[in-house]
Formats: C-alpha cells, sequence, structure tokens
C-alpha cells in the first residue's frame, strides 16, 4: 500500500509541469487561410503600438475569428519595404492550419524549423517577446501585401509577426 501511495505521489508530481503549461492553450483556432490583400485607407502605427482591441485579446498583431487585427497598413508601409525582395528564395514547405511547424531553436534575427531558417521582421520583434523559440508551433501564412515577407501565427499565443525566409 505505501509503494502505492508512494508511486501515485511520483507521478502526480512529474505531471505538474504539463498542468502548469494548460494556461498556454491557444487563444482561437488558428485561421485557416491568411488575410486578403488589404484595399482601404492603410493606417500607420507607432512603434510596440497596443493592438488589444477588446478584453482578453493579446496586444501584438493577433487574429479575431477571420479578422487579422494589425494587418491594415497596406502595401506601401515603409517598415516592410525590402529593396531586394526574395533574396534568399521562396518557402515551399507549406502553408496554413495543415502545416504546423515546431520551433526548435534560435531567437527573433534568427530561428529554425524542420532545417529552414527565418529572421523576424525588425519592427515586430517586440510583438513575440513570450515566444518560446525551442518548443511553440507556429503555422506559416503568405503575406499578399508586404513583399518578400511572409505571416509566422504563434499557434499558442494566437498572436503573428512578420518573417522572411532565410532558406
Amino acid at each position: 500500500m505505501r509503494a502505492a501511495q508512494i508511486a501515485l505521489v511520483a507521478l502526480l508530481a512529474a505531471s505538474l509541469p504539463a498542468l502548469a503549461q494548460r494556461g498556454n492553450q491557444p487563444h482561437a483556432k488558428p485561421p485557416a487561410h491568411g488575410p486578403t490583400a488589404y484595399h482601404g485607407a492603410p493606417h500607420t502605427y507607432e512603434p510596440q503600438h497596443n493592438f488589444s482591441d477588446k478584453q482578453g485579446h493579446p496586444s501584438a498583431p493577433h487574429v479575431d475569428g477571420k479578422t487579422w487585427v494589425g494587418h491594415d497598413t497596406g502595401p506601401n508601409d515603409p517598415h516592410y519595404h525590402l529593396d531586394n525582395p526574395w533574396e534568399h528564395g521562396h518557402f515551399t514547405g507549406g502553408f496554413g492550419p495543415s502545416h504546423r511547424w515546431r520551433l526548435v531553436g534560435g531567437g527573433p534575427s534568427r530561428f529554425w524549423f524542420n532545417g529552414w531558417y527565418w529572421s523576424v521582421a525588425p519592427y515586430d520583434v517586440g510583438y513575440c517577446d513570450g515566444w518560446l523559440w525551442d518548443s511553440d508551433e507556429i503555422i506559416i501564412y503568405d503575406d499578399p501585401d508586404h513583399v518578400g515577407w511572409y505571416l509566422a501565427y504563434n499557434v499558442r499565443l494566437g498572436v503573428y509577426v512578420h518573417v522572411m525566409y532565410l532558406g
């Protein structure tokens, strides 16, 4: 009987880290597709703008249902201008929620998964400070407005940032 109690306590102690991560569940179902090209009047945002459009929403760019909150600066946003778009080639690994990629290392300036390397847009670095660069799952989407950039959606946090494919 004593051995069974010790085994139960050990099992509970071993499961605590998994239970502690329960609060990090995705904010919403990942979007079925990326944003459509923006055709309205472009918005401008100051650095590290708070995108929390409703109580309980993240302060970073995020997806609310089918709306990509924060993806409304239009194709001429100087923060995402590149002199040499696609200089490292195009990503062909797969897009959308049927292709989830687990981060395995790095940080905003250079991270990787499945042997592919990426970099977060300098303007967006502050929006990924809660990312777990060695374990978070992300989904890659095309960015229809900013040539040379993709959007990386963090499944755990429900937020996204602009990323460049490095090869």
